[in-house]
């Protein structure tokens, strides 16, 4: 028999949950076929058999969270149903074949659980026994789901929900009239649907919530005239898509312009390590793509050494990874800088919020065409996108990241001159 053990998934993830099995218990599966589907903080993993046999057991179900290196399930080598003696023990099979049973003795009715003794705390989960001395609760009176009596965390976080049944109320002669709910009263007379949020929606409130709380994060605002590039891609767009076989979107654009503005302000390309500033001597540029599961930032590496086709390529190859949920975590790690577009759903104007530990983020938004002044006596109709730049001013002075925007705007607005800056 062999154990099915969550696989060590990169530094940074400590923890997943059972997404679904693909698989139940009794089925015969062969080396290689999944097993189930797990999901993290950042992708989903899927967990393959490293051995043909029969799923004996399942031992952590879907919905429950699970640590690097714990057992979830066990898997019996053959190909048989997984009920025989192992070919290993042809004695103590004979042995119990030679035995004659016993006069069967009246079934005793099932015993009670119960409650489990101080030595909980050693079948617990380090995150449960944390979570349990954050909440002042004792392990021993946490109901465990698992079938060996292990205290995990969401049985610790399910705990305060375990409320005592209420006491049977006096008889009565007559059944009372209900009564309509009192006012002010929390109790849910509408109807109502509760969902969990998934581990990487969890994961994203977090991390934004930290954001707020460690940096000291500012937002600077401009606006672009897209006049010069949407003529360029009106008058390039069929040759590039022809030559490249990709469309000649806005990112790439933008993509060269943050690289070029920040060769000049390196600070914004930089991150805070304790005391240090460390100022990273790459672009490698984070594009933010809403999935199903919510957004995630995969990166664009070396961005700043990929010309225009090669940059829609990398975003067009990541953005299908990411919504078909097949990205993986070296596509998420280790970005620079982060470039995020609410445009493409329609928003107008808005306040990024860092993805750290970056200190930068370039918010695009909505094209919108509004009266501009050309000069002291004309007026025209522009296409003009708002842009945000927000930024940790424990590191970014407000003059730096103004001129950091100012510079993004005048690369936009000249196009030709991304190919010399970016």
């Amino acid at each position: 028999m062999s154990e099915i053990k969550v696989p060590a998934m990169g530094e940074s993830i400590t923890e997943g949950t059972v997404s679904r099995w693909m698989v139940k218990e009794g089925d015969t599966v062969n080396q290689g076929d999944v097993l189930l589907e797990l999901e993290t903080d950042k992708v989903n993993i899927e967990i393959s058999a490293e051995e043909s046999g029969v799923l004996e057991k399942i031992i952590r179900q879907e919905g429950e969270t699970v640590e690097i290196g714990e057992t979830i399930g066990t898997l019996s080598a053959g190909s048989g149903g997984g009920s025989g003696a192992p070919a290993s023990e042809p004695a103590a099979a004979e042995e119990k074949k030679a035995v004659t049973p016993a006069p069967e003795a009246p079934t005793p009715a099932p015993v009670a659980a119960a409650p489990e003794s101080s030595d909980s705390a050693k079948t617990a989960s380090p995150s449960a026994r944390k979570l349990a001395r954050e909440r002042g609760i004792e392990l021993d009176q946490v109901q465990s789901k698992d079938p060996i009596g292990r205290v995990y965390q969401d049985d610790v976080k399910s705990h305060n929900n375990q409320a005592p049944a209420p006491a049977a109320p006096p008889a009565s002669k007559a059944p009372a009239a209900p009564s309509a709910p009192a006012a002010g009263s929390s109790t849910y007379t509408k109807p109502v649907e509760r969902q969990r949020m998934s581990r990487r929606r969890a994961t994203i409130a977090k991390r934004l919530v930290e954001a707020q709380q460690t940096a000291a994060m500012l937002t600077t605002f401009n606006e672009v005239d897209m006049t010069a590039i949407m003529d360029v891609r009106k008058r390039r767009k069929d040759k590039f898509k022809e030559k490249h076989e990709i469309n000649l979107g806005f990112m790439s654009f933008f993509t060269k312009a943050v690289v070029g503005a920040l060769k000049k302000f390196p600070t914004i390309n930089a991150e805070i390590d304790g005391e240090d500033v460390v100022l990273k001597k790459y672009y490698d540029i984070g594009i933010a793509v809403s999935a199903k599961e919510g957004l995630v930032v995969p990166v664009v590496r070396d961005a700043d050494r990929l010309g225009f086709a090669e940059i829609e390529k990398s975003i067009a190859d990541l953005a299908s990874k990411a919504r078909s949920n097949t990205l993986a975590l070296s596509d998420l790690q280790g970005g620079t800088f982060t470039i995020t577009n609410g445009g493409t759903f329609g928003s107008l104007l808005s306040t990024p919020i860092l993805n750290t530990p970056q200190v930068g983020i370039l918010g695009m938004h909505k094209i919108q065409l509004r009266p501009v002044a050309i000069d002291a006596e004309r007026m025209e109709n522009r296409p003009m996108m708002y842009i945000a730049l927000s930024y940790d001013h424990r590191i970014i002075d407000g003059s730096e990241a103004v001129r950091f925007l100012v510079t993004v705007k005048e690369l936009l607005e000249d196009p030709e001159s991304l190919l010399i800056e970016g």
